[in-house]
Order: structure tokens, then sequence, then C-alpha cells
């Protein structure tokens, strides 16, 4: 069982306040070429998460394919620089000072400092010891979820083709939190394990493609699931009808009664039921890491290491790593972008590039309404 401790976001004196945009330029390189800058959301005024800047307009197009666009977050050489910059990052993203443009950069950079911290445990016991005291819980919760989507596939070194995923700017934040919320409210599930739901499945709806399962959606339901009475209504990419099919799901299984039992029928693993739960006790404890868990990124852990799959990114057939590194490089990590030259593809892998379609400009996602079939 999670041990459920209160984590006060607390408020920073002005003096203490992180500058965002010195944090993004320090830890930022060259983006890649093949998107722009992350979509946001600002958050609506709720008892939980406090009011940011006035959202943008729903009607405002999407970044340019080719705009200039933020680079892979970095990870600092030592263990106190790390967790003076994790701290930093955190702080940013529960500061109301913090400009809304800004967040992208923060959120996707709390995630790649946690997915490392996640494949090395000495280095994160170094780092938590480095910590104040008010981000070490937080640290475990992120890390608790992390490894236990890591310990899923043990034996897995990281896939050796990019799926053929579309991967699209999200429903706005306040917007998805109203749905959660709305479900839970007409459910009893708490929003919290929704919310979890939606970002390990998708991203918060970032992933458009199929899985190998053949499930569909924000929420990645089976179409058979999705036809079962009761269960789904409308369109099973739309976030407002996936997200209540979801929690109507999850009650059919008994998360009323037993939660971790219920997720058994997302994902048959005991790691995925106990990840889910983790992310979920984050936001109960301290609502505010929305603001953060909202513009992580997709990521895919690969043979080449920890690929980030920028929005706007469309793959139109599957592509092997090394093709898709030539024609992304700056989607490896640092330290990829900084070892030796990959060997050439092989000629099968030559002729899957050749025949790949380029990608049109990413197709925008309005703040509410059905999501855009491909």
């Amino acid at each position: 069982m999670l041990l459920l401790l209160l984590i006060s976001p607390g408020c920073a004196s002005s003096s203490e306040r992180l500058t965002s945009q010195r944090l993004i330029a320090a830890t930022a390189g060259a983006a890649p070429s093949a998107v722009g800058a992350a979509g946001g959301g600002a958050s609506l005024p709720t008892p939980d998460l406090p009011p940011t800047a006035p959202a943008p307009s729903p009607a405002a197009p999407a970044p340019s394919p080719t705009g200039p666009a933020r680079g892979y977050p970095k990870l600092p050489a030592n263990p106190a620089a790390i967790a003076s910059l994790l701290a930093e990052v955190e702080q940013a993203l529960r500061d109301q000072a913090t400009p809304e443009q800004d967040l992208p950069a923060l959120g996707h950079q709390q995630q790649v400092l946690y997915r490392a911290l996640a494949r090395q445990p000495q280095l994160a016991g170094q780092v938590r010891q480095a910590l104040p005291p008010r981000w070490q819980l937080v640290l475990d919760l992120h890390l608790e979820a992390r490894r236990a989507f890591l310990a899923m596939h043990p034996a897995r070194g990281g896939v050796s083709q990019v799926p053929a995923w579309r991967i699209r700017t999200p429903a706005a934040a306040p917007e998805l939190l109203r749905l959660y919320r709305q479900a839970a409210s007409a459910t009893g599930i708490p929003w919290e394990v929704l919310a979890a739901i939606n970002l390990v499945e998708s991203g918060m709806g970032r992933i458009d493609g199929v899985s190998v399962a053949g499930a569909q959606g924000p929420m990645q339901f089976l179409p058979s699931t999705w036809a079962e009475p009761g269960i789904g209504r409308g369109d099973i990419r739309a976030p407002q009808d996936a997200i209540p099919a979801a929690a109507r799901y999850l009650v059919r299984r008994g998360g009323l009664r037993d939660m971790r039992r219920a997720l058994w029928g997302y994902n048959n693993s005991d790691h995925y039921g106990r990840g889910v739960l983790a992310y979920a006790a984050l936001l109960r404890q301290d609502p505010a890491a929305y603001r953060g868990l909202y513009h992580w990124q997709v990521h895919l852990t690969s043979s080449a290491g920890d690929l980030w799959l920028p929005e706007g990114l469309e793959l139109r057939r599957p592509l092997p790593v090394a093709v898709f590194l030539q024609r992304y490089p700056q989607s490896a990590p640092p330290r990829a972008q900084r070892s030796a030259p990959s060997p050439p593809p092989s000629p099968a892998a030559q002729a899957a590039a050749s025949q790949a379609q380029p990608a049109p400009p990413p197709v925008p996602v309005p703040a509410a309404g059905p999501v855009p079939r491909p």
C-alpha cells in the first residue's frame, strides 16, 4: 500500500524564485528540426490547482514543424548539480510567477531527470540525500512509478523500430482536468487515477496510434472492450468520450472496492497497477504536480537510448532506429549524440527510409471536442 503523506507545495520568496528562462537556456540544446515548441495549456482556477495565465485561443494555429524549439534536456554531471536542478525545476513548476510558455520545457526537463534516475539507483540515492526534504517524497513516488513500469520488461534492451505513431499536441491542461474530475464525480473513480492512466497510456493524448495489442485512443481501449454495453460511447479517440469510458470500465472491474485489482484489467501486471497508483498518489498529495506531468513528452526506450518523439512528428510506417536517427538526430539523448556514429543501416532499412513519406504539418487539436482522425 502506498504511504500517503501530505506534501505542501509552499511558495518561494522572490529572491528564491527560479528564473525559468535562465534555467531553460542552461539545460536545452538544439531542437529536433521536425517539430515546433511543445503545446501547453493554462490552468483553470480550481480548489487544488492554482490559477495561471489566461489560456490562449483554441483557434490558435499549431506550431510550425520547422520553427525554433527547445532541445533534448541535459543531465548535469554530478549528484549535487542534479539535485539543485531538480529542486529548481520542481519549484518553478509550482511557482505562479513562472511564465506559461516556460512550462513545457520545465516539465520535459523534470521528466528526463526522473527517467535517468530511475535507471541509476546509486545516483538516485545520492541525489535524494542532496535534495531539500520537501522534494524527497516527490522523488520517491516518481521513482516508484517509473521503476514499476521498467520492471514490466526487465530483459528488454529497447525497441529496434520506432512505431508508426503520430505525436500530437494534447487537449489543454484545464480541459483534461475538467474531464477527469467530471468522470470522477459521475463514477466515484478518483480523478488522479484517471489522469495517471491517461499519462502512462498515451502521454495524455499525445500518442495517436494503435498499440501492438490493437488498443486505440488516449485511454488505449481495445475496440472489443469499447463495444461492451455501458462502456464506450462516442469516439474512442476523443478524450471527452474515452476518459469517462475508462472510469466506467474501472467501476465494472471493481475499482470502487479494489483499485489495484481493477487496474489489472488495463494491463495484466502488478507492476502496472503499482506504477499508476504511485502517480495517482503524487497527484493526490500534491495536485499542483499536474502542471509538470501534463507537459511530459513521448519518450521511447530504444536500442540507441531514450528517444524523444516530439509533438508534430508523424511516421506513416515503422522506421528502424538507425534510420530514424539519421532523419531526426536531435531525438537522441545528449550522451548518444556524443557517442561514436552508429553503423550504416542495412539495405532493407535504407529502402524503408526511402519509402517513408515526409510528415505534413501537425494537425491542431482543439481544447475540447473530438480529436481529429488521421
